[in-house]
């Protein structure tokens, strides 16, 4: 997608962040990746430090600065042992909420996932949930945080046959079953109930190697989960970019050993409906792909859990 270059903001922006650390932006290198319409730059300053920065502004986005603000509390309360770049400093005026953070000397995974990547990254999502085992932090519960947003195929089964969205299109085993599937999703909350603060939303563009460790960043959905959240939910896109398949990906992983079935699979039904509703919404304001990113990913999660149920 297409990122707002750091000179594009306001100028209060790009003043307050040269402000709060004491120097001179003289270069500025926008990021890709991720689904913010916002600017995601690498800073470096007159000084020779770097730093990193994201901004947002409603006229680009109306939900983008509450998500940015929501990161800016989680960034600011996480223990400094926490895998994540250390949050500078953060301004929210005039409609744009900005985010500094320290600038991390890594890269995302490559795509196509390499196999030995992809293995630093599980083991990393393992030592994750126990650290983050109790969480170190007040955040919302899963339920509390995608409460609203897991009713898709609730909603679908509302619709059909005469409503707005009438499945049109829709999975023919979907369909067929689509009564069954949202019963299924009804009962996610209480399945993936837990005290583990998960990241709830990893994916490759959320990731950063380093020759020592690996970085998980953008943490605005943090919430309380099952420990094996996170895990699942990243799944189907390690699959869409070319990783294994997630039934064999997750069954080997420690955090899946103690995992409930029936808990995991309502979990999936609920993350599949929200992929697969969400595919078939218009696309948000200045985020032209991100439904075809569910989209896909919905394709993926539905295949699992079809195994899983049948």
């Amino acid at each position: 997608m297409s990122r707002l270059p750091w000179e594009k903001t306001p100028d209060h922006v790009r003043a307050d962040v040269e402000s709060l650390l004491g120097a001179r932006v003289t270069e500025a290198v926008t990021q890709p990746g991720g689904y913010s319409p916002g600017v995601a730059a690498r800073l470096r300053l007159d000084d020779g430090r770097r730093a990193f920065v994201k901004s947002v502004g409603a006229e680009l986005n109306p939900d983008s600065p509450g998500i940015h603000r929501a990161e800016a509390r989680i960034a600011a309360a996480l223990p400094p042992s926490a895998p994540v770049p250390r949050l500078l400093g953060s301004f929210d005026r005039d409609g744009w909420v900005t985010l500094v953070l320290d600038d991390v000397d890594g890269a995302p995974p490559r795509d196509p996932w390499d196999a030995a990547e992809l293995d630093r990254v599980l083991a990393a999502l393992a030592d994750l949930a126990a650290a983050m085992t109790p969480a170190p932090i007040e955040a919302p519960t899963v339920a509390e945080r995608f409460g609203a947003a897991f009713h898709g195929w609730r909603r679908l089964a509302a619709d059909a046959p005469d409503g707005p969205d009438d499945a049109n299109g829709l999975d023919p085993w979907a369909r067929e079953h689509l009564a069954d599937l949202a019963g299924l999703e009804a009962s996610w909350e209480t399945a993936a109930a837990g005290g583990t603060l998960a990241h709830a939303d990893v994916r490759a563009d959320n990731i950063l190697l380093t020759p020592g460790r690996v970085v998980i960043v953008d943490w605005p959905w943090a919430c309380l989960s099952a420990p094996w959240f996170d895990l699942l939910a990243m799944l189907p896109s390690v699959r869409l970019q070319g990783g294994p398949p997630p039934a064999d990906v997750f069954a080997a992983h420690p955090l899946a050993a103690a995992a409930d079935d029936a808990a995991v699979t309502a979990v999936l039904a609920a993350i599949t409906g929200f992929f697969v509703h969400g595919g078939r919404q218009p696309p948000p304001p200045g985020l032209p792909t991100l439904r075809d990113f569910q989209r896909a990913q919905g394709e993926i999660a539905l295949a699992w859990l079809r195994d899983r149920l049948e």
